[in-house]
């Protein structure tokens, strides 16, 4: 192997070895197929490692994210589909056409303007496919909220959207009636139905606000958590169970332990 070789090219290299008919046994075995959970578990670590402040960890978890990219380029490489290479001219060619007030003469206000005309233009890239849709690209795979957030933005985009949060605000209200009234009803389906619809308005109005609805509430699970858990410890140093609390002794507790932080 090369020692002067560029970082990334002896990692394409290496990869090609384990995949090589005398390299590795469980490398050689992978297709792209059997590698989607690899890339979803390293997706979640990585996302991890961006909430500490481990750099070491966070290199090491780009990393890993880096090597399903590779492993899968090599894969296709070899079928004679594409290469590394073809990935990375191709996102740079995106990157430039999606970029004209970088790389050409298109002249923008703010970040707002930015996303309105890579909208448009992704909309150009796609004028030869009659079914378009402005909502195309967002995965069906994304956790709920943060698709919700996705396909938001992108009807906003596109002209789709209250022109300020009022009407978000007044969409949460009219949806929490909708719900209190399935309630009254007790329709288990309709009850469903409009509390999908209120968490909808609410992931809305968060976007309006500029914060991420799925950070948002994983930050809340946290808190959530570490609160509940702060909790057992000081029941259990009374040498009681927690069901064996009435709720009014868990809320002191509980209101003790959050205004401490």
């Amino acid at each position: 192997m090369n020692e002067n070789q560029k970082p990334i090219e002896k990692l394409l290299d290496v990869m090609r070895r384990l995949r090589a008919p005398d390299g590795c046994p469980w490398d050689r075995e992978q297709t792209i197929s059997s590698l989607k959970p690899c890339l979803l578990e390293e997706c979640h670590e990585l996302l991890e490692a961006m909430d500490s402040d481990d750099r070491a960890s966070h290199i090491e978890e780009l990393g890993d994210v880096l090597l399903q990219i590779v492993f899968q380029c090599v894969i296709r490489e070899q079928e004679g589909s594409f290469n590394f290479d073809d990935v990375a001219a191709a996102l740079t060619r995106k990157l430039i056409r999606r970029h004209p007030h970088v790389f050409g003469d298109m002249s923008v206000n703010d970040s707002g303007e930015v996303l309105k005309n890579w909208e448009q233009i992704k909309q150009l890239e796609k004028v030869d496919k009659p079914e378009h849709s402005a909502l195309d690209g967002v995965p069906a795979t994304l956790p709920a909220l943060l698709k919700a957030q996705r396909i938001q933005g992108k009807a906003s985009r596109v002209g789709f959207d209250w022109k300020d949060s009022t009407g978000a605000i007044e969409k949460i209200r009219e949806e929490i009636d909708e719900l209190i009234e399935a309630q009254r009803a007790d329709d288990q389906e309709e009850m469903t139905k409009e509390a999908g619809d209120l968490l909808f308005s609410v992931v809305n109005y968060c976007r309006f606000l500029k914060v991420d609805a799925e950070s948002a509430l994983e930050l809340s699970n946290r808190k959530f958590s570490d609160r509940f858990q702060a909790v057992e410890k000081r029941v259990r140093e009374t040498g009681r169970e927690m069901q064996h609390c009435t709720l009014a002794e868990l809320d002191a507790i509980w209101d003790e332990i959050k205004g401490r932080e």
